[in-house]
């Protein structure tokens, strides 16, 4: 499978699902309209949905992954970093769902920076919660994000013990594994990305919001297993966003590993197509697919 480019056309999975099946939290009315189907780059996302990827029976592991494109909080990157991904998991015999979430805005919330973690909560609640009609192991659920939704996966795999959602049921947040891919983690100056910093945050956020969104100062002991992967000439999302969140999870004793290019730049998986294998080798050990 090539993941070389974008393509135009929208591939259709098993099934779309709303992400909450009653209101949706932090939410108001507005004249916000989504668009971007026809190039597979969306905006104005009002009504959050997991598209599932099933694998083939022979292939099932049991394992599942939410799927957090990227976009820098103003766009979503749905076919790049959504469907080309979520083919190449369920091909690995991996359930993989895509996250099409909402991103931060005034116009259709009441607080902006938290919306997307509370999709990105909900989609693990749902996922694991669901767990049996999709025969998939409610403890192997993980997530992968990308750049922007990297910050957001980080969010999600270092936040779990707030719910932003409603969770009556005490359904873990936790995400079993987290895989981030050219992720931005920090929302401090010097580490940040401007534009999905100030489209989160906004442009003079409190330093209490900056430090609680630095998701390496979120770093503890029960943060899941982790792998990084990111390009040293990444002139977008510098690749110290890794490295720092690396030293801090190894400081705690978490597993991680990190695979840095030396070459490739911000959204290098469209320009190194091979870069999928180590990860799958990384999950392979942990027993996350199958040999």
């Amino acid at each position: 499978m090539s993941l070389l480019g974008f393509a135009p056309q929208r591939t259709t999975a098993q099934e779309i699902i709303s992400l909450y099946t009653a209101e949706i939290p932090n939410s108001k009315a507005s004249e916000v309209q989504e668009s971007g189907a026809a190039t597979g780059v969306l905006k104005g996302i009002t009504k959050p949905t997991l598209e599932y990827y099933k694998p083939a029976a022979d292939k099932a592991s049991g394992t599942a992954v939410v799927i957090i494109p990227g976009g820098g909080y103003g766009v979503v990157v749905y076919q790049g970093e959504g469907i080309n991904i979520a083919k190449a998991f369920a091909e690995k015999g991996v359930a993989a769902f895509i996250l099409k979430y909402r991103l931060p805005s005034d116009a259709i919330m009441p607080d902006k920076k938290i919306g997307p973690l509370q999709d990105a909560q909900q989609a693990i609640k749902l996922v694991r919660e669901s767990a049996a009609r999709w025969g998939i192991d409610a403890g192997k659920v993980g997530v992968i994000g990308f750049s922007a939704g990297g910050h957001l996966a980080s969010t999600v795999a270092t936040h779990f013990e707030k719910p932003y959602i409603e969770n009556s049921q005490n359904t873990s947040l936790r995400p079993d594994f987290q895989i981030l891919v050219y992720p931005v983690i920090s929302m401090q100056d010097s580490l940040t990305h401007g534009g999905s910093h100030d489209n989160l945050l906004g442009k003079n956020p409190s330093r209490q919001d900056v430090e609680l969104f630095s998701n390496e100062l979120q770093v503890r002991a029960n943060t899941p297993p982790t792998y990084l992967t990111h390009a040293a000439d990444d002139k977008l999302v510098d690749v110290d966003n890794s490295i720092v969140y690396f030293e801090k999870l190894r400081h705690q004793n978490v597993p991680v590993e990190m695979h840095i290019y030396p070459k490739g730049d911000h959204g290098f998986i469209f320009r190194h197509p091979g870069w999928m294998e180590p990860l799958f080798a990384w999950m392979k050990q942990n027993n996350w697919i199958k040999e």
